[in-house]
């Protein structure tokens, strides 16, 4: 769990510095996508201190989720703001999703990592809701995008958890 927590909380650090590459740090949305990073390094942060600690390996595909994650951000981006913030409601539907099935699966046998994940997911969610109020549902094609993205949130999840 804390590999490919830590492998999707890299990966959100990367989709962000995409996006504010391209939307630069006075672009529209652009504070709270420094927002948004900031709260993700401190999870990255979390889970990078915790595979220390648990002499954990990260996952064999960082180099790939960090220039996919990077090419991600700057692509939904360069569409529009509204496609960097339905990149973000996508991705955030599924870690939401990624992180119930882990507390579930947890139960009672690791509080330390169980109390870091409902934090976590709680900030998640706020960032899944900042980005349908500043219109993540207008981008150009939403329902396409948030499904492409979402399939491939979905693989990277699976992936990470074997490699």
């Amino acid at each position: 769990m804390v590999r490919v927590d830590q492998a999707g909380e890299f990966g959100a650090t990367r989709i962000y510095a995409g996006q504010l590459a391209i939307l630069g740090d006075r672009g529209p949305g652009a504070r709270s996508i420094a927002h948004m990073a900031a709260q993700e390094e401190r999870h990255l942060q979390w889970f990078n201190e915790a595979m220390a600690r648990r002499g954990v390996r990260p996952t064999a595909l960082q180099p790939v989720w960090n220039v996919a994650g990077f090419a991600l951000g700057a692509v939904t981006a360069a569409i529009s703001p509204e496609a960097a913030m339905a990149c973000t409601v996508a991705v955030e539907t599924e870690i939401d999703r990624h992180y119930a099935q882990q507390l579930e699966e947890l139960g009672d046998c690791d509080p330390e990592l169980a109390d870091a994940i409902r934090d976590f997911q709680a900030e998640e969610l706020e960032h899944k809701q900042h980005a349908l109020d500043a219109g993540a549902e207008r981008a150009p094609a939403y329902p396409l995008m948030s499904a492409l993205i979402r399939a491939g949130c979905r693989v990277a999840i699976g992936l990470s958890q074997r490699i």
